[in-house]
């Protein structure tokens, strides 16, 4: 989903609870990575792997001059023979350290074995965040994280909306607050190539 979408759909849902909720959570997950200088480490649950957030957040790192907000796609099914952005297993959990993020996106009920490992990265010192989806059936995630975000299950958005939301507004808030001409210039000349730029390639 390009800026304009993104725009227009921010417009859609103006008056609702969702534009500032999504920047909120974005705001968080920038403040923690950027503060550490990287380490997001972002995981599924077993029968969902966020691999498109993984591949939007790969965007925003590049177009807004963040590299810390890059992920590590943890994935529960990971093999040696995949490719070395898609081979990273779950044991990469269990060295999540202090300084480190660990960013948890399901549209279900999170598991007891992940649920272990996302306790242990939090008690190494690791911030955790949840994104998810109702029903509430995550309550032992969400009692983990230091900062959470649900999709109610009786909203008109579905989680894969909301986390396009979030992505681009991570890379947002990484504008400097301080607005001179020259600084809206450079964010115009930076919008004019993101939607100039051609589509990114696949995961």
């Amino acid at each position: 989903m390009d800026a304009v979408r993104v725009a227009l759909l921010r417009e859609v849902l103006a008056g609702t609870e969702w534009p500032a909720a999504t920047r909120r959570f974005a705001g968080a997950l920038r403040s923690s990575v950027a503060a550490h200088g990287g380490g997001l480490l972002l995981v599924g649950s077993a029968a969902y792997e966020p691999w498109h957030l993984a591949a939007h957040l790969v965007d925003e790192a590049a177009w807004s001059g963040t590299p810390e907000l890059a992920p590590t796609l943890v994935r529960h099914a990971a093999r040696p023979e995949d490719p070395a952005h898609l081979a990273v297993g779950l044991g990469r959990l269990a060295a999540a350290r202090r300084g480190e993020t660990l960013l948890v996106v399901t549209p279900d009920t999170v598991g007891a074995p992940l649920l272990e490992r996302v306790h242990d990265a939090r008690r190494a010192g690791a911030t955790v965040l949840a994104l998810d989806a109702g029903p509430a059936g995550n309550g032992d995630l969400h009692a983990m994280a230091h900062d959470g975000l649900t999709v109610p299950g009786d909203t008109d958005l579905d989680l894969d909306t909301v986390q396009h939301l979030v992505s681009a507004a991570a890379g947002e808030n990484a504008v400097p607050a301080a607005r001179s001409r020259r600084g809206f210039r450079d964010r115009l000349s930076r919008l004019a190539d993101h939607l100039t730029a051609p589509p990114p390639a696949r995961w």
